[in-house]
């Protein structure tokens, strides 16, 4: 879809700031020339990196650094600058702009985000559906009760990524929706990776109380699902295009 929307040839570079464990990173390297994975978090880039060498994928840089740390950390000009569901956690409004000056005529700053409330939920495959709210309970257990990144905590957003957008040089976004998969079943350690994968609830902010959070995690899955499988549906794919005139 991103392809289609913004012609993308395999020409170019991309940005994918917040990139974690370069889920979308890796997912759209084959669609540039270069491409730059970018995140505060070493572990979450050793796993990006991991996963590229796997799948053979040699054009992504990786680099550890803060998106209020840009142009400086990452410079250079991009065709595309991403943010999946990363662009919250920082000074939302010093970023967009700086990306602004860091896009190619013509280039767009997009935000990838799932999207439940609102939107039309399929039906279970079977499996019961992974108890998220119990599970995120655990990590408040053990995390506290705020959401942390890296060594700080998340904002508190009672706004719309769009509402920033607009008063920036970009202005008014497109909103593009592609359907979420609707019959994802994953095991207990699909599900408790998942969770490893957030920034908020990565391994490393446990401590040496990780091995014992993820014997929680699979006690509360297992009295849930006896058979270890369960129904994920994380909604549909909201994309928000905001584009730098040609």
């Amino acid at each position: 879809m991103l392809a289609r929307e913004l012609a993308l040839d395999g020409t170019g570079r991309l940005l994918d700031g917040g990139c974690g464990p370069g889920i979308l990173t890796v997912r759209l390297a084959h669609l540039f020339d270069e491409s730059v994975g970018l995140d505060p978090d070493p572990a979450m880039l050793a796993e990006g990196r991991r996963v590229a060498d796997e799948r053979g994928i040699s054009n992504i840089r990786w680099v550890q650094a803060r998106a209020e740390e840009l142009p400086a950390a990452a410079p250079g000009s991009y065709r595309l600058v991403t943010f999946g569901q990363s662009l919250h956690w920082t000074d939302e409004a010093r970023v967009v702009e700086t990306v602004y000056d860091m896009l190619e005529p013509g280039g767009a700053l997009v935000m990838v985000v799932h999207t439940v409330q609102g939107r039309p939920r399929p039906p279970s495959p079977g499996p019961p559906p992974i108890p998220h709210a119990e599970i995120e309970a655990l990590v408040h257990q053990y995390l506290g009760p705020g959401k942390r990144a890296g060594q700080g905590a998340a904002p508190i957003r009672t706004h719309r990524f769009e509402d920033v957008l607009v008063r920036t040089r970009f202005g008014a976004p497109r909103f593009v929706f592609a359907p979420g998969v609707p019959d994802v079943v994953r095991d207990t350690e699909g599900v408790l990776s998942g969770y490893f994968s957030f920034s908020w609830s990565a391994p490393h902010l446990f401590g040496d109380r990780v091995d014992e959070f993820a014997g929680d995690v699979r006690e509360l899955l297992a009295s849930r699902s006896p058979a270890g499988v369960f129904w994920d549906w994380p909604g549909d794919t909201e994309i928000i295009v905001a584009r730098k005139p040609a």
